[in-house]
């Protein structure tokens, strides 16, 4: 059997070959997978991973991922998410830049109900990026807050990737979910004083004013008929979870229901929407589930090579503190997504990074928020953010890719500093979580 290094150095190699080659992320894992197993230890060796594959996705840790899809898929099809838009619209009312501001709240509400950081994204850019233009807002100022807020989906619940994530590492993925929300709420106060410092550096960057205000009335009216609706699901998917009282399958299946009940009273649930729902739900859940196939399986091969125990001696016998480690592993998350899509990155860290990690004793719900974070990150790192792309789609013609870059730094910025707080106060993500245990 070669050296740990070989072995791993051509399995990772060989995958980012098939990459460069377009083939699909998860037939090129699944390929290099059962090729590498085959070297190793010939026919044998590629039965077990078979075998292993198909108890891989038979697993009631995945059954909250195509709840929390059908969910998403149904807040956005019913019409649901424009109604909220529009409610926190008015909420907020008179204020310089409050668009911008209103990207920011309706964005995090958004994150509370998808559990899709692309999916929020396309939905922030096509309601607001018009809108905002048209009101004379800069660029910066309209497409940077919709980047920013955009990938709170992936660390606020509920999140499929959290929960692809807890499944591929084999943590609790309540925990982990619960986790994510005060950094996610953290995340989102630190882009409010952002846009409160780069209108106050920048007046010129948004409109004087804005000709928008409502009376007491109808204020409380919408909070009654449109805001509360949506805490009681929000309530249905994080709270049941937090109180212990069901697991995250039961509280995405409640929560799947309250936006049924919700997409009712407003008047979307037709039947094109539950079609457009179900259909997008399905394709995306046979996506995540070749992924993890694909994923056990290179797990399986990094194994059996030696790889992964090598890389953990490798890291243990380096003078290195637990601190650099993490900095390491994080900028190692950061670099790999100016360059692929997120499933790609869990596909080819998880195995990896886990291991170390466990090596350093770091807790495993924390270093997975540390994970998500650099995740929702890295759809907005130039030049193949996925993000970025997306908003390249819905921003006004004659928007180039750098000035959509240039208006995501600052949030990565915002990133960077939630990053060192995580760092120095790991109470920040695991404080919710301990209260699961009492």
């Amino acid at each position: 059997m070669p050296e740990w290094y070989v072995s791993g150095g051509l399995a990772l190699g060989a995958i980012l070959f098939l990459m460069f080659l377009s083939m699909p992320v998860a037939f090129a894992f699944l390929l290099v997978s059962f090729g590498g197993m085959y070297w190793l230890s010939g026919f044998a060796g590629m039965s077990q991973v078979t075998a292993n594959a198909s108890v891989a996705v038979t697993h009631f840790a995945f059954l909250p991922i195509p709840l929390f899809l059908l969910m998403g898929e149904l807040f956005f099809n019913a019409g649901v998410a424009k109604k909220v838009f529009d409610a926190v619209d008015m909420l907020i009312g008179r204020m310089r830049g409050r668009l911008s501001y209103v990207t920011i709240f309706g964005g995090t509400t958004f994150a509370a109900l998808t559990g899709t950081s692309m999916g929020n994204t396309a939905m922030l850019g096509s309601l607001l990026v018009p809108e905002m233009t048209e009101r004379g807002y800069r660029k910066h100022m309209s497409i940077g807050p919709i980047l920013g807020v955009g990938g709170l989906a992936i660390l606020i619940p509920p999140s499929g990737l959290a929960v692809l994530l807890g499944s591929l590492a084999k943590i609790d993925i309540g925990r982990l979910l619960i986790a994510g929300v005060l950094p996610g709420l953290m995340l989102a106060s630190l882009y409010l004083v952002l846009i409160f410092v780069m209108i106050r550096l920048n007046p010129d960057s948004v409109p004087d004013t804005e000709p928008v205000d409502h009376p007491w009335r109808t204020k409380v009216r919408v909070i009654v008929t449109h805001i509360l609706p949506l805490s009681v699901i929000i309530f249905l998917v994080v709270g049941l979870i937090l109180l212990g009282i069901a697991t995250p399958t039961e509280s995405a299946a409640f929560g799947v229901l309250g936006v049924l009940i919700v997409a009712y009273a407003f008047g979307g649930l037709t039947f094109e929407a539950i079609y457009k729902s179900l259909r997008g739900t399905v394709k995306v859940t046979c996506m995540i589930l070749l992924i993890v196939i694909a994923s056990s399986t290179f797990s399986q091969v990094l194994a059996f090579s030696g790889a992964t125990s090598g890389m953990i001696s490798a890291v243990s016998s380096v003078e290195l503190t637990p601190v650099m480690v993490i900095i390491a592993m994080f900028a190692i998350l950061l670099f790999m997504g100016m360059f692929m899509d997120q499933a790609s990155i869990m596909m080819l860290t998880i195995p990896i990074f886990f291991p170390i990690a466990m090596a350093q004793g770091f807790d495993l719900v924390w270093f997975g928020v540390v994970m998500l974070l650099a995740l929702e990150m890295s759809g907005v790192t130039p030049p193949f953010g996925l993000n970025l792309f997306v908003m390249l789609g819905v921003a006004p013609k004659g928007t180039t890719m750098g000035e959509v870059a240039r208006a995501g730094l600052p949030y990565l910025g915002c990133g960077l500093l939630l990053f060192f707080l995580l760092v120095a106060l790991p109470d920040i993500a695991l404080f919710l979580p301990s209260l699961m245990e009492r």
